[in-house]
């Protein structure tokens, strides 16, 4: 069996340049992955299927219409005799929780498809099934820090970003992206803000906090939740960088280093177990 890891990704900004005139909406976000995440297993050879276990499997939706299987079939029609398989993904990670999740267990799914059909992760037809799979699939296909942009699609060759003590914190509530681009307001033309500006050498938590998650209060008025959480991240010791990711509901703070990190998790999962709480770090 081969097995692929499936970091969570993080926005640590999330800038929304402009609604286009198609309803899309263009971003700014520099993005970095976490050392925790799902796990998926690839036995190949088999006929294509899948099966989920793990603490969150029962909220990822049905099997059938998984994001693993979506990628797998986007790639059999580009790559006619596609060797495919069957596939085993451990959920771990919050569902709709603005890490990503679906989108790297999918690219998990081309990472394993491309090792055992002997394929180049940057063979244009891998890069085009993870596109037509999801917005966040392609930027999850190699997941190193890296600047998006477009909807998605555009990025920025790996940014080398040193380690990152942080703590991840989702309160147990959803938080749609739909939603939340509606509450955002913007009508089809209107431009909202400009791009992410900094330099990431020396001190790069000094540049990240000149950024910021254009969709946080949006998503803080539909989901109270979310302004619980990052208080309650703001309130811990040594914390220099609290902010929402993605479009929420998780909340991520960054520290000086791993052992602010690790306190600060005791802390919040003392105060509300009820809370998804993982001290980790960005990279």
């Amino acid at each position: 069996m081969l097995v692929e890891k499936a970091p969570a990704k993080v926005n640590l900004t999330l800038h929304i340049l402009r609604r286009r005139e198609d309803g899309y909406h263009e971003l700014d976000s520099l993005v970095a992955f976490a050392g925790v995440g799902d796990r998926l297993g690839f036995e190949p050879g088999e006929p294509l299927a899948l099966e989920t276990f793990g603490p969150t499997a029962g909220a990822a939706g049905p099997e059938t219409d998984n994001l693993v299987l979506r990628a797998a079939r986007a790639l059999g029609e580009r790559v006619p005799g596609l060797r495919r398989g069957r596939f085993t993904l451990w959920k771990q990670l919050p569902v709709a929780a603005g890490l990503g999740g679906g989108s790297a267990d999918a690219a998990a799914a081309l990472r394993a498809l491309a090792r055992a059909n002997g394929l180049a992760l940057d063979d244009s037809r891998v890069v085009d099934a993870a596109r037509v799979t999801g917005a966040d699939v392609p930027v999850c296909l190699d997941p190193r820090a890296r600047l998006m942009g477009g909807i998605g699609e555009v990025l920025s060759a790996p940014l080398g970003l040193a380690p990152l003590a942080a703590v991840l914190v989702n309160p147990r509530a959803a938080s749609p992206t739909p939603a939340v681009f509606k509450g955002m307001g913007l009508a089809r033309g209107e431009t909202a803000g400009e791009a992410f500006v900094g330099s990431l050498e020396g001190d790069p938590v000094a540049a990240l906090v000149r950024g910021r998650n254009d969709m946080q209060a949006s998503a803080q008025r539909l989901t109270p939740a979310i302004g619980e959480t990052l208080a309650a991240l703001e309130q811990t010791a040594q914390a220099r960088l609290v902010r929402m990711s993605g479009s929420g509901a998780t909340c991520f703070a960054i520290y000086a280093d791993r052992h602010a990190a690790a306190r600060a998790a005791a802390f919040l999962r003392r105060a509300r177990p009820e809370w998804w709480v993982r001290a980790t770090h960005l990279r």
